[in-house]
């Protein structure tokens, strides 16, 4: 997968806002980001489980410091010191995806029929 063509963070607000050369635009609160940490602190190498417990990272939390690792990669420093995970491209645009999968589409009211009488 290609880099995106523009990173940018929305410190004000804690977001990772990634924009794609293939047109969407992925906005990431900097919270989930972290719950989604792939290292190996936080996911088990060998069975792939979830060490880090979700809940346990701040509200507040805020992104310290970010940098690319070569064309693939996005190397995150947090507040909470954690900065042992590489986010591949790959695994934001997926976080992305998973968010939009799980937010339920705005429902447009019913139409309400009226009395012309």
């Amino acid at each position: 997968m290609n880099a995106p063509v523009n990173i940018r963070m929305i410190r004000e607000n804690r977001l990772l806002e990634l924009t794609w050369k293939d047109g969407p635009q992925t906005i990431l609160p900097f919270r989930k980001v972290r719950q989604e940490c792939p290292c190996a602190m936080c996911v088990d190498e060998f069975t792939g489980r979830r060490i880090l417990d979700p809940e346990t990272v701040p509200e507040n939390l805020d992104l310290a410091e970010a940098s690319l690792a070569g064309n693939y990669a996005l190397r995150v420093r947090w507040s909470d010191d954690h900065d042992s995970g590489l986010f591949t491209w790959v695994h934001l645009r997926r976080i992305g995806e998973q968010m939009s999968a799980d937010t339920p589409s705005p429902v447009d009211p019913p139409n309400e029929a009226t009395d012309s009488a």
